[in-house]
């Protein structure tokens, strides 16, 4: 018996001898050492010799176990990360996009089941990949942003002319309207982060010298299969210009290059602005009549008709323009039916001063409203509450005198357009011409709409009206319902300075001189009308919808069902002209909402309306 106990205790340490790594181990607890050494003790002297060839399969199911675990790990990785990608890609593309995108982040996904005997370079791995990573679901992020907002792509004009036109400030002022939407996409991006994190260190590692010799951890043949497959069609991918751009970082890089490129082409008009004054001189306008004559364009941001009592919603948002229209009988014309053509300020301005004609064959712009009044004779003034390199670049700079009252960068400044009330006086009261084009652009109720009316001077805060109760039936969030009080309250201030400048009109000058004045907004603003959302609109029918009111002392104006005819605001020019009393070549009757030959044609727009002549 003690002759097989030996043999048998041999037979033990021989097969802890060949764990390589087991012997090295201590147990630092002296109690435990000596439990586990009389177990030891105990099973030597009853367990029978162990033969080699059965510990030898027992080390190899070992083996075998140990390399399908460190082969597992980084499969996992590479699913949990490849998922985490594609759900990203998913949310800012469609179509075979999504498939591009996928093969093009494959790569480095891939890469995770590489095996790095180094730990440092699984470090780098690991911090590589999980800015790959980050870099796509940016990407889809913003360009699911922009879709579910605006249902326009990061390198449509709209989005490049609003980026190019833009300023830090005037961003800062827009997550502050909308930091509901940002949080909601930060949670998305930390929730990436947090599980892009967990992963990328589980990429693969070397083989570890405790498995036995020959075993190594190794992905099925189909599997190896598919991985070259992808490998080979990224390769063929990153070959191909169409898609090789589409990576986030050739195409932000790209995109940043567009905008500065616009920038710097709106920087330098010059040459552009001279073309079109030799173009409205060749043109030859003539003025109708002789004597003095002033012409004021009010040209207002972000209004929607529908929150205007004069348009009949249910706050009393424009008392001042009411009283002029009871006092003003047939020599103001409200238009019932407005609409704008653009749903954001550049193209509406860009629309409304070339007459809503597209570029000649050549490329050059058709004739400028203000070149026109210009070279007929007018003195022009330019006076903003805007401070915008575009506005000012593309149209301000045909005017005569230029004044831009709000000095701080951006359309989100807190500048109140009442501070552009004293220049305004200043060009009627100017002795130096007889004939005045006065173009006054406001702030209006561009968002944030907080910054649009006196501190405390929010009549509807927290009031619970019809409006209110509409917008609480209608399933309107807490959120969109203040958004409507605070837009309200900006609208009231508007009406105080839009009826002030229709007053400085009707009251210029001699009452016999001929004077005329016309307001309207560049687009409209949705604010819970249509949806749960506030803001620029161009997916629903109230980012068009727009008020438009005409006054002249002369000549009664349309009315009645004259009044109800819908109007377009890219057509607004052909009228202004007539206003002016300008005769030129190329006139078009058919668009001058004060001619008898007026007939409307509704404009192509990206919203399904019911109706335009409601």
């Amino acid at each position: 018996m003690s002759g097989d106990a030996g043999r048998a205790r041999l037979g033990l340490r021989g097969a802890i001898s060949s764990v390589g790594d087991i012997p090295q181990r201590r147990s630092k607890d002296p109690v435990a050492a000596r439990t586990l050494a009389g177990s030891a003790h105990a099973a030597g002297q009853n367990a029978p010799a162990l033969s080699s060839s059965r510990f030898a399969r027992l080390t190899t199911l070992h083996s075998e176990a140990s390399a399908v675990r460190n082969a597992s790990h980084p499969l996992l990785a590479c699913g949990a990360v490849g998922a985490t990608l594609l759900a990203f890609i998913v949310l800012g593309h469609d179509g075979r996009r999504i498939a591009q995108l996928a093969v093009l982040a494959a790569p480095m996904v891939l890469w995770l089941a590489w095996p790095l005997r180094s730990a440092r370079l699984r470090r780098l791995r690991a911090a590589l990949v999980w800015l790959w990573v980050m870099g796509f679901a940016l990407d889809g992020v913003a360009r699911a942003y922009l879709l579910d907002t605006y249902q326009a792509a990061p390198d449509g004009a709209m989005v490049l002319g609003a980026a190019a036109n833009t300023s830090v400030r005037e961003s800062t002022e827009y997550l502050r309207m909308h930091w509901r939407s940002a949080v909601v996409w930060s949670a998305a991006l930390a929730g990436a982060a947090v599980l892009a994190g967990m992963f990328v260190r589980r990429g693969a590692a070397a083989v570890s010298a405790s498995l036995a010799p020959g075993m190594r951890p190794r992905l099925p043949f189909w599997l190896r299969s598919l991985v070259l497959a992808l490998l080979l069609l990224a390769c063929l991918a990153y070959a191909s210009k169409p898609w090789r751009r589409l990576h986030p970082a050739l195409f932000w890089s790209q995109w940043s290059h567009s905008v500065h490129a616009l920038r710097a082409a709106w920087a330098d008009q010059q040459q552009v602005r001279d073309r079109m004054m030799a173009q409205a001189k060749a043109i030859a306008p003539v003025p109708l009549e002789a004597g003095p004559s002033t012409v004021v364009l009010v040209i207002t941001d972000s209004i929607n008709r529908d929150n205007m009592a004069l348009y009949g919603y249910g706050r009393p948002t424009t008392p001042r323009l009411l009283a002029h229209k009871a006092q003003a009988g047939g020599q103001m014309a409200v238009l019932r039916n407005a609409w704008s053509a653009d749903a954001s300020t550049l193209p509406a301005l860009r629309n409304l001063f070339h007459f809503g004609l597209p570029l000649t064959e050549n490329g050059e712009h058709p004739p400028h409203l203000l070149a026109l009044a210009r070279a007929a004779g007018y003195k022009v003034w330019w006076i903003s509450n805007h401070d915008d390199l575009a506005i000012e670049q593309q149209h301000a700079r045909f005017a005569d005198v230029v004044d831009m009252v709000n000095r701080t960068p951006g359309r989100a400044s807190a500048s109140l357009d009442g501070e552009i009330l004293d220049c305004v006086q200043e060009a009627l009261q100017d002795a130096g011409t007889d004939r005045k084009l006065i173009v006054v652009h406001l702030m209006g109720a561009h968002p944030h709409y907080s910054l649009r009316f006196p501190e405390n001077a929010n009549p509807f805060d927290d009031d619970v009206d019809a409006v209110e109760t509409g917008l609480v039936k209608n399933g309107r969030s807490a959120w969109v319902r203040r958004f409507r009080q605070e837009y309200d309250a900006a609208l009231l201030y508007h009406d105080f300075v839009v009826s002030e400048l229709l007053q400085q009109t009707r009251s210029a000058g001699n009452p016999h001189d001929y004077r005329a004045w016309i307001y309207l907004s560049d687009h409209g603003q949705e604010v819970g009308h249509g949806s749960d959302r506030a803001g620029h609109s161009p997916s629903t029918a109230s980012g068009y919808r727009i008020p438009a009111v005409i006054w002249r002392n002369r000549q009664p104006l349309p009315d009645g069902a004259a009044q109800q005819q819908p109007f377009r605001a890219d057509w607004a020019a052909w009228t202004l002209m007539d206003l002016l009393k300008i005769q030129w070549r190329g006139q078009v009757p058919e668009r001058n909402v004060l001619d008898p030959a007026y007939r409307w044609q509704a404009p192509k727009i990206p919203v399904a309306v019911e109706s335009f002549s409601r």
